[in-house]
């Protein structure tokens, strides 16, 4: 009978070994630090409302083609790097809900909230459309 190991088997111990040698936290902390994005507004937008967002544009830019396809994706990633998302949801909800006629909307049109986030949306449109669209 063979005295010494197999190969793969005495691999895999050296292997398992190497692997299971326990951090310090500090060292994993900082490992997961050097690891982890920047965390962005750009990256909570989910994808659906990105789409949405892009083709409405697109829309009132004249159509699909790549040229506006790509100014309203940009014009979108200027949006948000300004505005977290719930307040950019928030804003446009205030925006829609607004035209509600009455006391029923009321609450969307008074609130210094929604006028202060409907102003902040529509200056981060603005520097998006001049950052973005050439003219």
């Amino acid at each position: 009978m063979n005295k010494f190991l197999p190969l793969p088997f005495l691999v895999l111990t050296l292997l398992s070994g190497c692997a299971s040698t326990p951090e310090t936290p500090a060292v994993a902390e900082q490992a997961a630090a050097d690891t982890a994005p920047a965390v962005t507004f750009l990256n909570e937008y989910p994808t659906r409302d990105r789409v949405d967002y892009v083709l409405e544009c697109v829309a009132k830019h004249g159509g699909l083609s790549y040229i506006n396809q790509y100014a309203c994706g940009c014009k979108l990633d200027k949006i948000a790097d300004q505005l977290s998302f719930a307040d950019f949801e928030a804003a446009k909800t205030f925006g829609q809900m607004q035209k509600t006629p009455g006391e029923a909307g009321a609450p969307f049109r008074d609130p210094a909230q929604s006028k202060d986030l409907k102003t902040r949306l529509k200056e981060a449109e603005a520097l998006a459309e001049k950052a973005c669209f050439v003219k």
